[in-house]
C-alpha cells in the first residue's frame, strides 16, 4: 500500500522553520555588501543561499546572494536562480576559475569534502586543506565565514559538557585532521593579509531531508539495530544554522574568532530513540553499551552572541515523525555518526 503523501500542512510547518528570523532580517541589513557561498552545492548550501536571499528581500534591502559551485546536481542552479539567488558554475580546484570569481565583501566558505577519506585521502586534503590556502588568497580583502566542524576536536566524557573553543583541537583520523588543515590555512593567510577571519565549528545540522536525528528516527520505525557505542551527540536545526553562519559575518575577527554551533543538549541516542519509538509506537532495538565519551562541544559562546536556537529539539523531532510517516522526501547522505575512529 502507498504511503500517505506529506500534506499541504506538514510542508507548510516545514517551511514556516525555514523562514527567516527577525533577528536574521535585522542583522542582515548591517552587514555590508554582497554574499558569495563558496560550495552552495552540498547539503547546507541550497538552504543556507535561499535564506540569505529571503532575509534581504524581507529586510528591503538590494543584496546579491551568490552561488558558487560546480553544479553537478541536476536542476539545482535552475532552483536557485527561481528563488533569486544568482550563481556561478565553477571547479574551485581550477585555479583560473577560481581567480576569475568575482571580489564581494562576504565570504561563505562551504566547500570541503568527507566521504571517501578513507579512500581517497589525496583528494580529501587538496579539497579540505590545499583549496582553502588559494580560497583565503583569493579573497584576502573580504570578511570570511569558513564551515568546519567538531571533529577536528578529540573525544571528551560525557560528563565534561562538551569542548569549548579554548581547548586545543586534536582530531581523530586523516577527516579531522585535513579540516583542521583547512582552518590552519584560512588562519595563516588571514594573519598575513589582516583579513577578517571566523572559524564555525559544526556539530550536526539537521533537516527533514537528512542528518543524524533522521537516521535514528528511521531506524526506530524499520526495526533496525541502533548503535549505542557512540551514545551521545550535537544537534541543531538546518536553519538555525544557516542563519547563524550569515549573521557570524558580524562577528568576524583578526585574530580569527573560532565558535562553536550546535544546539544546547548533550543528545542520548538511547533517550532519543525511545522517544521516537513512543512516536512511532514502536520498541527500538539496541546493540552495544554507551561509551563513555563522544564528540561533543560547548556551544555557550554561541548561545551568548546569538540566543539559543529559534526550533527546539522536540519540534524536529515531531516534524520528523510526519514526514517519515507521510513518505517525506529524504537524501541517502548518511552522518556515520557513529564512527569513532575517524575513518570516513
Amino acid at each position: 500500500m502507498n504511503k500517505p503523501a506529506v500534506s499541504e500542512n506538514i510542508e507548510n510547518v516545514y517551511r514556516n522553520l525555514l523562514a527567516p528570523s527577525d533577528d536574521l532580517v535585522s542583522d542582515i541589513v548591517k552587514i555590508e555588501g554582497d554574499i558569495m557561498i563558496l560550495g552552495v552545492g552540498g547539503k547546507m548550501g541550497p538552504g543556507l543561499a535561499k535564506v540569505a536571499r529571503l532575509a534581504a528581500v524581507k529586510a528591503g534591502i538590494a543584496k546579491k546572494i551568490i552561488g558558487v559551485a560546480r553544479f553537478s546536481e541536476p536542476g539545482l542552479q535552475e532552483q536557485l536562480i527561481k528563488e533569486g539567488v544568482e550563481t556561478i558554475s565553477v571547479d574551485l580546484l581550477n585555479d583560473e576559475q577560481l581567480q576569475a570569481l568575482p571580489d564581494v565583501k562576504n565570504i561563505l566558505y562551504l566547500a570541503g569534502t568527507k566521504f571517501g577519506t578513507s579512500g581517497n585521502p589525496s583528494f580529501t586534503w587538496a579539497m579540505n586543506a590545499y583549496l582553502p590556502g588559494r580560497v583565503a588568497q583569493r579573497f584576502k580583502d573580504s570578511r570570511i565565514v569558513v564551515f568546519s566542524t567538531g571533529n577536528v576536536y578529540p573525544m571528551s566524557p560525557v560528563y565534561f559538557g562538551g569542548i569549548t573553543e579554548h581547548n586545543p583541537p586534536s582530531p581523530t583520523g586523516e577527516y579531522g585532521q585535513s579540516c583542521l588543515g583547512r582552518e590552519r590555512l584560512f588562519q595563516h593567510y588571514a594573519s598575513v593579509y589582516n583579513t577578517p577571519l571566523l572559524i564555525y565549528r559544526l556539530n550536526f545540522a539537521n533537516d527533514v531531508t537528512y542528518g543524524v536525528l533522521l537516521e535514528v528516527a528511521r531506524s526506530v520505525k524499520e526495526g533496525r539495530l541502533i548503535d549505542l557505542s557512540m551514545g551521545h551527540f550535537n544537534a541543531i536545526w538546518q536553519g538555525d544554522a544557516n542563519e547563524i553562519a550569515v549573521r557570524c559575518l558580524l562577528h568576524c575577527a583578526t585574530p580569527a574568532k573560532i565558535l562553536n554551533v550546535s544546539g544546547p543538549e548533550t543528545i542520548s541516542v538511547r533517550w532519543l530513540a525511545e522517544e521516537f519509538g513512543r512516536m512511532f509506537g514502536r520498541q527500538p532495538v539496541f546493540i552495544n553499551e554507551e561509551k563513555p565519551t563522544a564528540f561533543l562541544s560547548n556551544t555557550a559562546e554561541c548561545a551568548r552572541l546569538f540566543g539559543y536556537p529559534k526550533v527546539t529539539l522536540k519540534q524536529v523531532m515531531e516534524l520528523l515523525t510526519e514526514w517519515i510517516n507521510h513518505g517525506g522526501k529524504t537524501i541517502n547522505k548518511p552522518t556515520h555518526f557513529q564512527e569513532r575512529s575517524g575513518n570516513y
